[in-house]
């Protein structure tokens, strides 16, 4: 693990508990490496936003394997990388078609936007106070933007006619 500089990677069900333990041992390991508070702290505040995203939507996926026997799967994946000068989020979680096509509209979307236009929508976003059916208001992928200071990464493998496995790449300076 340390010759690719990762600190911590996860395969499975992501639950309230998995957030818990993720978020105490990252803290543990960015104590130890990372001298400045500043840094430490945007680097938990954006793995904060990025499991919260894997939490809230990740989707399970009917897939099927070997002699036709269906497989269900809802496994999402997590690697927090500390490679040279940066720190580095990779999410990964199934998602519809229909959603990743709205998700990808809306990365882009955040991707266009300088500093200052990401504050005023995060501004905006969270004035409108629309909550989804997932009790969230939009928030995260903005507030990782603003926070990261760097475009969002990211890319959609299908799976299936019906489904997508999103990939989310934060580099954090």
């Amino acid at each position: 693990m340390e010759r690719n500089h990762a600190m911590l990677s996860f395969k499975g069900l992501v639950t309230a508990d998995l957030l818990d333990s993720v978020l105490r041992i990252t803290e543990s390991k960015l104590d130890h490496i990372e001298k400045s508070t500043k840094r430490r702290k945007k680097v938990y505040n954006i793995l904060v936003e990025c499991l919260q995203n894997l939490y809230h939507h990740n989707e399970s996926v009917i897939k099927h394997g070997d002699n036709s026997k269906e497989i269900m799967s809802n496994s999402s994946i997590l690697c927090i990388s500390n490679p040279e000068d940066y720190y580095e989020i990779k999410t990964g979680n199934y998602i519809s078609k229909e959603k990743a096509e709205d998700l990808e509209l809306k990365i882009k979307n955040i991707n266009k936007l300088d500093k200052e236009e990401l504050r005023e929508l995060y501004k905006s976003v969270l004035s409108k106070g629309q909550f989804s059916s997932k009790g969230t208001a939009g928030l995260g992928l903005i507030d990782i933007a603003r926070k990261s200071g760097n475009k969002l990464e990211y890319s959609f493998m299908p799976i299936d006619k019906n489904y997508s496995f999103f990939c989310l790449n934060v580099k954090i300076k």
